[in-house]
């Protein structure tokens, strides 16, 4: 079998946009990309149900969203939301809401779009965030993410402030802040995933190179410390930034990847979903930036930023450890790593 993988990249050496690639899941091997989508810096995508594209973009001096319709082989370009300056750092579809959330790093803002009937965006709301941290990274709010809860809440990652803000969206997409979650200064608070219970979240600090164990309160929508570990060895003492988080879908594995460290981070969950690393295994290439499971979770894609390559793994189900299987998969700048399958 065949799944199509996106990568997302910079443009600002050789990339030109949005890259694809097919994992051959039978032969366990990844053709090197090619150009798919032109469109500057689309450093993350997703996509909604209807099979629309939205993209972080970046055009002259603007930056925002772009949205692309790819029902066919041929994919439309729908529009584009921006302003001037930075463009965000994140993007998520709100399929029930009809909204796409996205979260602007620079400016420290969450900016919310409504889907219009073709599935082009309109934007109906920004919303600024203020504070700052101990380090030279936290001089001011840096929104690294804006995402779904389990029960339909918005959660954002700040990873300036060291935050994890909790909010109530309406049918219309007005937000509405009911909890904070302070994390330990300088811990630079950057990615979240839920376990299936719905009641635990692990939280990716990428200036302190450690995941927290959260639970999470449904009823206020509030967080709280369960346990807190590395991602990196003791002795590690050069520059590490933990970038992507990703748990398996029956929440018994949790991986993490390590930029400087140029690691997988692999740790196994309990039964009260507490985490154990039970490997680091080499990403075999520079700052690997994000990485994904396909949709049976057998493959890990994990794109290398500095050296233009990704890299992909087998993964046992039972064990949840990683087997390199390739190392030479061409992809330019590559940022985000996308299953379309």
């Amino acid at each position: 079998m065949k799944e199509s993988i996106l990568f997302g990249t910079y443009t600002k050496k050789t990339s030109t946009g949005i890259h694809r690639a097919q994992l051959d899941t039978i032969e366990k091997k990844v053709t090197d990309a090619i150009p798919y989508i032109k469109v500057e810096n689309p450093t993350y995508l997703t996509k909604s149900d209807k099979n629309i594209l939205y993209t972080v973009s970046k055009r002259s001096e603007l930056g925002g969203l772009s949205a692309f319709d790819v029902t066919t082989d041929n994919p439309l370009f729908l529009n584009d939301v921006s302003a001037e300056g930075a463009p965000p750092a994140y993007v998520a579809v709100d399929n029930a809401r009809q909204l796409v959330y996205s979260s602007n790093y620079h400016k420290g803002l969450i900016s919310i779009s409504k889907i219009q009937a073709d599935g082009s965006l309109s934007l109906i709301s920004e919303t600024a965030n203020e504070g700052h941290g101990p380090k030279p990274e936290q001089t001011s709010s840096h929104i690294h993410f804006t995402d779904l809860t389990p029960d339909n809440r918005l959660v954002v990652c700040d990873l300036g402030t060291d935050q994890l803000l909790t909010f109530d969206v309406s049918d219309d997409g007005a937000i509405k802040q009911v909890a904070e979650y302070r994390s330990a200064p300088g811990f630079g608070s950057r990615h979240i995933v839920f376990h299936k219970n719905g009641k635990l979240a692990y939280l990716a600090g990428e200036l302190s190179s450690e995941v927290t164990l959260l639970s999470y309160d449904q009823i206020d929508g509030s967080f709280k410390e369960i346990q807190t570990l590395s991602s990196i060895p003791s002795d590690w003492d050069a520059h590490n930034g933990i970038a992507a988080i990703r748990i398996s879908k029956d929440s018994r594995f949790l991986y993490v990847s390590n930029r400087g460290h140029n690691s997988i981070a692999c740790y196994a969950l309990d039964n009260d979903g507490k985490m154990a690393l039970i490997q680091l295994i080499p990403t075999e290439g520079d700052f690997p930036r994000d990485f994904s499971l396909n949709k049976s979770e057998e493959f890990l894609v994990v794109a290398n930023q500095n050296t233009d390559n990704a890299s992909l793994f087998e993964r046992d189900s039972t064990s949840g450890k990683l087997t390199l299987l390739q190392k030479d998969i061409s992809v330019p700048e590559s940022v985000c790593v996308y299953f379309e399958n």
